[in-house]
């Protein structure tokens, strides 16, 4: 069995699930999901635990009125069950695996005595209905649905009732435990004809109020099952109704597809306050009080918004596309970049909070970088163009134009600073001269017949080599900027790598194998299966080289003996493909980024660590050992020329040049 790697910290939040973002009934934590795993963050100390146990992304996430209960459910491939998991949230422990529906869990509902659990399958399950007993965690009734049903929710003061909201309508659903069956009533709407997407009950059970596609709420009065009224009067809500909330005065809080948020008043069902926020109004979660709220965007914003006024104030951001890069500066470990859609962002890696973010709209960053000097962030863009950035304000500093034609897809920097090695879509792999004040190519060097993944520069910067779609490594000779030796596999090649001590390369691609190449002839020594399923993307070496990371389309990230082959750890939390792996400069953490736009912070394992520190406790021992018989026998020396060292006494120069001579000797 392999060991499990331990998640030190997330960054991320799937935005794009409804009501996926819950402030729990304790006030202190809020809950939502990162790809399959559930993240717990204390608001105050930002602490972060996690609940682990789905093996695809989680589709719908829900807390019992006590918060005593956490439930989660998850998509997963056509024709496999999905699962559903209740969690015990004070001991973060799984209670039970619920199993009966088909690839996609929709909605899922505590009762009021928290007895039952509500859940919806999707349309591949035929929009199942089936009620579970909680603590025997078996299933009670069940009924499938003709229509698309988008939500299910029970009464708030009755464990047998729960209003269900579909595609073409609303049907209020009562348990009826004699028969063993839900019984329906459609609600009365008339002439009226809309697509449903969103419900919430006020605290006595009378009124529900119903979200549209169209942009507006329906105010149905459920004891009669037909619908009241319309809101809001004039202006329909741009791009559809996502989430609602109701305040204890009767008000609707109404967040929007366009990113509006927006009180409706009860009385006059007009719009009262309202706010812009960056991406769709996709979750909506109170305060005990109801003073404040916190809500999630679909571009994965979370606002924390007064009631009264709505004035939102940014609490949490990260990436809501795929990241395509991430990078260290050199020698320092509490900073580090990712790259994406529209932007590159620099996170604090201690307390997980974005520094700065620097926006190129309607374009994608395909690679990022540190220079060694830590004076500049120089990337690689979809546009075919080179930026580099200050690493503080973000300001631009230059610009290399059409670098690339199709798009700059890989970049990295000489140790002086002084050149850029860059890669492209199109094959070529080009050098640039960085001055004060001129960015000049120095040569061009077309080998390559596809796009060029990872460069890697030997710290000498006399070689670099490149990795290839085409099937290829090149190294690459950069004084004279000529090929040194190819190295050629059946496979579209996706990162390369130097071992550190540079006799050795490390390559990996869509043969999903991890191959070591001797660089001195560039024969293929070893291959490791670097994954069962799907193609590796990802590797990082530490920096003694005795372990490596690989990460990839299985969506685990994976810790390997270099000299042994034998991974030794895995660890799980991604929902897409790891794009990229990088290890922290102080060796104590792995950094992954994802295709679904989360970062994951693992911790480094402690025999890792201990076993660094005893590869580095013998060379000092030696080191010992080498210096005693040259201490013996320098005081050997001194003990026969002792009037050599009155005569330095008496002649400074000769001092001077004597101890020249020893120092060039040695």
């Amino acid at each position: 069995m392999l060991s499990e790697l331990e998640i030190q910290a997330v960054i991320g939040f799937t935005g794009r699930i409804t009501q996926g973002l819950i402030l729990h009934p304790d006030n202190e934590h809020i809950i939502y999901p990162l790809g399959s795993t559930i993240v717990v963050r204390h608001i105050i100390s930002r602490a972060q635990t996690f609940l682990r146990g789905h093996d695809n992304q989680i589709s719908v996430i829900t807390v019992s009125r006590s918060g005593d209960y956490v439930a989660s459910g998850q998509r997963t491939y056509m024709g496999f069950q999905a699962d559903i998991i209740i969690w015990d949230f004070k001991e973060r422990s799984m209670i039970h695996r619920l199993k009966l529906h088909k690839v996609l869990i929709q909605s899922l509902s505590f009762s009021y005595n928290e007895l039952y659990l509500a859940s919806l399958g999707g349309i591949d399950d035929k929009n199942m209905l089936i009620v579970w007993d909680i603590k025997a965690g078996k299933a009670l009734y069940g009924t499938p649905n003709r229509d698309p049903v988008n939500q299910v929710q029970f009464y708030n003061q009755s464990d047998e009732k729960m209003i269900a909201v579909l595609n073409t309508g609303v049907q209020i659903l009562t348990i009826d435990k004699l028969n063993k069956k839900i019984q329906s009533v459609d609600v009365n709407f008339g002439n009226v004809k809309r697509t449903f997407t969103c419900v919430a009950i006020d605290k006595n059970d009378k009124y529900c109020y119903c979200g549209t596609k169209t942009g507006d709420v329906f105010e149905i009065q459920m004891d009669m099952a037909i619908y009241k009224r319309l809101a809001p009067v004039k202006k329909l809500f741009s791009q559809g109704v996502n989430c609602l909330g109701l305040l204890p005065n009767g008000d609707i809080i109404v967040g929007a597809g366009d990113g509006m948020i927006a009180k409706v008043s009860y009385q006059t069902m007009q719009i009262v306050a309202s706010s812009e926020l960056l991406g769709g109004v996709t979750s909506i979660t109170f305060t005990n009080d109801y003073t404040h709220f916190f809500t999630g965007t679909s571009q994965s914003n979370i606002y924390w918004l007064d009631t009264e006024k709505l004035l939102p104030e940014l609490r949490n951001t990260c990436h809501y596309e795929r990241i395509n890069d991430v990078a260290f500066p050199n020698n320092y470990s509490d900073v580090f970049a990712t790259s994406s859609l529209n932007d590159i962002r620099v996170w604090n890696a201690k307390n997980r909070q974005e520094l700065l973010r620097i926006q190129v709209p309607n374009l994608e960053c395909w690679a990022v970088a540190f220079m060694n000097d830590g004076k500049s962030i120089v990337s690689g863009w979809s546009d075919g163009k080179i930026r580099s950035f200050l690493p503080q304000s973000g300001r631009l500093m230059y610009v290399i134009n059409d670098a690339h034609i199709h798009g700059c897809t890989s970049l990295t920097c000489t140790s002086d600073c002084q050149r850029i090695i860059s890669g492209g879509s199109e094959g070529e792999v080009r050098v640039w001269e960085i001055g004060k004040q001129t960015q000049v190519m120095k040569s061009s060097m077309k080998e390559h017949r596809g796009r060029v993944w990872s460069i890697q520069v030997r710290r000498n910067n006399e070689q670099a080599v490149s990795a290839s779609a085409d099937g290829s490594c090149i190294i690459w000779d950069l004084k004279s900027f000529t090929r040194v030796m190819c190295l050629f596999e059946s496979t579209l090649f996706k990162m390369v790598l130097y071992h550190p001590e540079e006799s050795q390369l490390l390559t990996t691609g869509s043969d999903r194998k991890i191959t070591y190449w001797e660089t001195f002839d560039g024969q293929a020594i070893r291959m490791l299966d670097g994954s069962e399923e799907g193609e590796v993307n990802a590797l990082a070496i530490t920096k003694e080289g005795e372990h490596f990371v690989s990460g990839g389309e299985d969506k685990e990230v994976k810790l390997w003996g270099y000299d042994e082959g034998i991974c030794y750890f895995k660890g799980q939390g991604h929902s897409g493909t790891i794009t990229r792996i990088t290890i922290s400069p102080d060796q104590k953490s792995i950094i992954s980024v994802g295709a679904e736009g989360a970062i994951f912070i693992w911790k480094m394992p402690e025999s890792v660590i201990n076993a660094k520190a005893q590869l580095e406790l013998p060379t000092v021992q030696s080191v010992k050992k080498q210096s005693e018989p040259q201490q013996q026998s320098q005081q050997q020396q001194t003990q026969q020329a002792p009037k050599d060292s009155q005569s330095q006494k008496s002649n400074p120069a000769a001092k001077s040049v004597k101890s020249g001579t020893k120092s060039s000797k040695k």
